[in-house]
């Protein structure tokens, strides 16, 4: 069994950063990746970005490239995502996640088993 639990979001003016934390329990190893995932209402939940827990190797989508960056800590179990010159757009519920992911499907959720609750992140203009 695994859990993963995110903090870090909240309100930040267009421009801003911010960093989000996910901290993972439990018989970790069973995660090859783990990824951010978003979602506001009314639509699907999106991938962010992706990183081999067994490496460096990470992955992003278009949106985010070279605004955000996926990292982690392994003898702490945390993933992080530190988001820079958010943008309105970028506003969303965020949410941790954790599997066994063929790459190619790297941004699909159902490439992922573990989930976390979710932390908001809202940018205003």
């Amino acid at each position: 069994q695994v859990t993963v639990v995110e903090s870090g979001g909240g309100s930040v003016q267009a421009g801003g950063s911010l960093r989000l934390s996910c901290v993972a329990s439990g018989y970790t190893y069973s995660m090859k990746y783990m990824g951010w995932f978003r979602q506001v209402p009314g639509k699907e939940r999106e991938g962010v970005a992706t990183i081999y827990t067994g490496g460096i190797s990470t992955y992003y989508a278009d949106s985010v490239k070279g605004r955000f960056t996926i990292s982690q800590d392994k003898a702490k179990n945390t993933l992080y995502l530190q988001m820079n010159s958010l943008k309105p757009e970028d506003t969303a519920m965020y949410y941790c996640a954790g599997g066994t992911v063929w790459l190619r499907r790297w941004d699909r959720v159902s490439e992922y088993k573990y989930w976390g609750q979710g932390t908001q992140v809202t940018v205003s203009s």
